[in-house]
Order: C-alpha cells, then sequence, then structure tokens
C-alpha cells in the first residue's frame, strides 16, 4: 500500500514492514533532527516532537541484529541481555518474533507434516508480551515499542488492547505509517473505528480516510480524501487514492482521468497501477467485444468478487442482451453470499428462459428462488414449465424429481388431491427418502 506523503521530517524515522511472519527493518534518513513541518491550509492541528535519539542504534543494536541473522534459528538459540534503549529493545523484540515464528513452522512440519494441524505456538509472544507490559506500566516504553507491543498483542488475538495500544504509539508518534495500517487492519467495523481516542494530526486524516476505503465506506473515504488534496496540492498519493475510491463507486470516468494525469506526470509509477489496469484491460482488448467483459466478469467471480463481476456482466449484456448463459452468471454473482440480492437474481433468471436457456438451470432456479421467498404459485408455475422442458428432452435426474415432489406437495396443501396423486404416483418410479 502507498505510503502518504508528509512534510519532510529529519530524525530517525523507523518503519517495521511484516511479510509472511514478522519481519522488521530500520531506515534513517539523512539528516538532522529537526521539528516535523505541519502542512498549511487553515486546519488546525496539535503538534508532537519528534524524539531525540541521536544515540539510538548503539553497537549492541548493532551487534545483536548481526548475531540474530547468523544463528541457525531452529528453537534452540538464547536471548541476549536488552539494551537500555528502547530502539535497540525494538529491534530486537522484532528479531524474536521471526525467529519465534522460524520455530514454530519447523515444530508444525516436525509434529504433524507440512500440510497437517499443530498447536504449536511462537513462544517468544509470551515472554515479549510479558517483557512490553512491564515497559509499558512503568513508562520506560516510547511510541515504537507500543507499536512492537501491539504487533505481539495481534498475533496472541488481543485485538481490543492491540487497538488501545496501538493508538497510544500513533497519538504519541502519528508519523509512524506502519503503525497506522497495524491499527487499520484492527478495525473491522465503523463501529470501532469510530471509537478510536485519536488526537487531531493530519495523519489522522490519512488513517480514517484509508480505514474508510478499506471498509468500503466510499462516500466518507472520498470526502476526507478530497479536504486532504486542499491541503496536500501536489501529492500523487492522494490523486491515486482519490481515483481508486471512484473505480471502487463504478465512476469509471472519473478515475480513468485521474491515473492518466497521474501517467502523464510520472510515466514510470507503480503504485496504484494495478487499479488502472483493471479499469482498462476489457477495453484495451476490444471495447465492442462483449466476451472481453463477460472474461472479465468470469474472472472476478473466480475471484469471489461478486460486486465487479456484476459489473463487467452488465457491460456485456448491454453489448449481448440476448445471451441466456450471460443472464445465468448475472444471477448466479447476486445470490452469492456477499450480495444476496435475490429479486436481482430472479430477474436475470427471468431474461435467460426469455432468451432459449437450453442448459435449463434458469427456470429451475426461478422455481427454488421463488420457493425461497414463499411464493408458492410462482414456484410451481416455474417447477411445471421446467418438468415440461426435461420430459420433452427426455431428461431424469434429481431436478425431475425435485420437481415433481414440490408440486405433489404444492397441489395438496391447495387441496388439489388428484394432481398431487399423479405427481406421487410418478415419484414411486424413483428410490429415495421422498418415498
Amino acid at each position: 500500500m502507498d505510503t502518504p506523503s508528509s512534510s519532510g521530517s529529519g530524525g530517525h524515522l523507523l518503519h517495521l514492514h511484516r511479510s509472511g511472519g514478522s519481519s522488521f527493518r530500520r531506515r534513517l534518513r539523512p539528516g538532522a533532527a529537526g521539528e516535523a513541518g505541519t502542512p498549511l491550509g487553515g486546519v488546525s492541528y496539535v503538534s508532537t516532537p519528534i524524539p531525540d535519539d541521536d544515540d539510538a542504534f548503539d553497537v549492541g543494536a548493532n551487534r545483536l541484529e548481526t548475531l540474530y541473522s547468523n544463528i541457525e534459528m531452529n528453537g534452540q538459540y538464547k536471548v541476549l541481555t536488552y539494551s537500555s534503549n528502547t530502539i535497540a529493545l525494538m529491534q530486537q523484540g522484532g528479531l524474536r518474533i521471526q525467529a519465534g515464528e522460524k520455530w514454530k513452522e519447523e515444530e508444525t512440519v516436525e509434529l504433524e507434516g507440512s500440510l497437517g494441524k499443530s498447536n504449536a505456538v511462537n513462544q517468544e509472544l509470551v515472554a515479549l508480551e510479558r517483557e512490553l507490559a512491564t515497559h509499558r506500566r512503568t513508562g520506560a516504553i516510547d511510541s515504537f515499542c507500543l507499536y512492537l507491543y501491539g504487533i505481539v498483542l495481534r498475533d496472541k488475538g488481543s485485538e481490543a488492547l492491540a487497538r488501545t495500544v496501538l493508538v497510544e504509539s500513533v497519538n504519541s508518534y502519528p508519523w509512524n505509517w506502519s503503525a497506522w495500517l497495524e491499527l487499520q487492519s484492527l478495525c473491522t467495523s465503523s463501529d470501532i473505528l469510530n471509537n478510536l481516542n485519536l488526537k487531531n494530526y493530519w495523519m489522522k486524516d490519512f488513517f480514517l480516510a484509508s480505514a474508510h476505503l478499506e471498509l468500503k465506506m466510499h462516500e466518507e473515504a472520498l470526502k476526507r480524501y478530497e479536504r486532504l488534496m486542499g491541503v496536500f496540492r501536489c501529492s500523487d498519493y492522494i490523486q491515486a487514492q482519490i481515483a481508486t475510491v471512484q473505480y471502487s463507486m463504478r465512476d469509471l470516468d472519473e478515475a480513468d482521468m485521474i491515473f492518466e494525469e497521474l501517467l502523464r506526470t510520472d510515466p514510470f509509477r507503480v503504485d496504484s497501477m494495478d487499479v488502472y489496469s483493471n479499469l482498462l484491460r476489457a477495453v484495451d482488448i476490444n471495447p465492442r467485444d462483449y466476451r472481453a467483459w463477460y472474461g472479465l466478469g468470469q474472472i472476478y467471480e473466480m475471484m469471489g468478487m461478486p460486486f465487479y463481476a456484476v459489473y463487467y456482466f452488465r457491460k456485456s449484456s448491454y453489448l449481448q442482451p440476448n445471451d441466456a448463459q450471460l443472464w445465468n452468471a448475472m444471477a448466479q454473482c447476486y445470490e452469492s453470499d456477499q450480495l444476496q440480492m435475490i429479486e436481482e437474481a430472479i430477474k436475470c433468471y427471468e431474461r435467460s428462459a426469455n432468451n432459449n436457456d437450453t442448459e435449463g438451470i434458469a427456470l429451475h432456479q426461478l422455481a427454488k428462488l421463488h420457493g425461497m421467498l414463499g411464493q408458492s404459485e410462482e414456484a410451481a408455475f416455474y417447477y411445471k414449465k421446467d418438468l415440461e422442458r426435461m420430459e420433452v428432452e427426455e431428461r431424469q435426474g434429481q431436478n425431475f424429481v425435485e420437481a415433481l415432489l414440490f408440486l405433489a406437495k404444492h397441489c395438496k396443501s391447495i387441496g388439489r388431491f388428484e394432481e398431487a396423486e399423479h405427481y406421487c404416483t410418478r415419484l414411486l418410479d424413483y428410490t429415495g427418502p421422498f418415498k
């Protein structure tokens, strides 16, 4: 994910990255420690001093990193004595987590095999949680160690406390974007997000905009990014985020214009170009070829993203409105667990049935969906039509039995006993629990 550009801040900026297990690195920015600039634009924010850590990375910390990098991490190592320096403490903690993850992987394979399940845990998390909790209680902890503590709590499943600790970290030092991202990953609902006790820094606005985008609260995300654009007028990051929001809101023309402008400014840009490639892929193939849009819809459907699949299926249906297979595919997306738009699915299946659905999917699904909605008359109508189709095609199977069973029960429930008897008699030719 992009990192929002901030005003130049001197001193040391520690940036932690996690990949698979937890891995950490540090980056020393050139230049003397200075006061972080707050952008002008009429927005009032709380100022926060940057800690002066000229002696932060002492020799002991560097030796510790070298030692842990060279050791054979098989769970047989001894943890070195902590340095009193908090940066060294955090660096060591990160390496210990990494070593613990390596040990856990090896223990899992040893106990259960590479594809089996194991109760192996990262033993370093327990010790680190205890030590960092002690430092937090005594006040001998800085924002970066709070960040580490939040990661440890998250990995142990203590999400509520992890959020509290990460809020303390970003309130103490708001320029660690990695801490904001970890906090964002723990905000799985708008209620959780709204209850965070965050100070009013401009980084908070970046965080809330990003979190709203992640939670698919697109209107709120767009409003925040547009406000930030009024302060950071030349920020490519914000422009790309606005384009991403508009892409998610299906305002594709506006998103396309912004991405084109970004590419004119920086032809070698990489960030957010995956979104732009999704936007252009179908058009690059042939915007008038319905198969291109249909293929994109199938890809998103296989990826479990029915909202995007429906968008591309609709684009295809404008070009090929009489394709029953296309309408069936769109209906299945509406039926998905993510959307659960049954009425829309019924409309699509009706279009398919009216366009000679040779596979017989539409009639059967229309009968089932109307039955789910308690619309028994409509369900019976489509079951009869499906039954007639299968008789003409001399097809018999589970769908045939299902239609007979429903019609037998339906006719009995409305007092049409002769018809019910007829369907029951036909059911006797089949074996199964319905007998």
